[in-house]
């Protein structure tokens, strides 16, 4: 089932709200932009993480320094899921905040 178009926006906002949190509370030195639906990570190397969301698409999207990955939402984990890999947007994250940052966050709860 198709999410509707204010069914995703909740669930982008809410992502990006607890995406804000733990960077918040992880005491690592970066810069937090949200506009416009767009959140922009920016750690204190140069390297960034922005998320933005593909409202025709119903996807939540990530560019990294690796890349750019695509998530879709799956309403039986209710977790934003990779849309090649079905790896989670909670592992990916641990991952290249490890890679881009050298830190070690939980984003579990995402």
């Amino acid at each position: 089932m198709s999410l509707t178009e204010a069914r995703f926006h909740d669930l982008v906002d809410s992502t990006q709200q607890a995406l804000e949190d733990i960077f918040d509370d992880s005491g690592l030195d970066v810069d937090l932009e949200n506009s416009a639906g767009v959140l922009t990570v920016k750690f204190d190397n140069g390297t960034q993480l922005i998320f933005s969301r593909q409202e025709p698409l119903r996807q939540l999207w990530l560019a990294a320094r690796s890349g750019g990955i695509h998530f879709d939402f799956d309403e039986e984990s209710s977790k934003w899921q990779c849309d090649k890999s079905e790896e989670l947007l909670g592992e990916i994250l641990a991952r290249l905040v490890k890679e881009q940052a050298d830190a070690e966050l939980d984003f579990d709860e995402i």
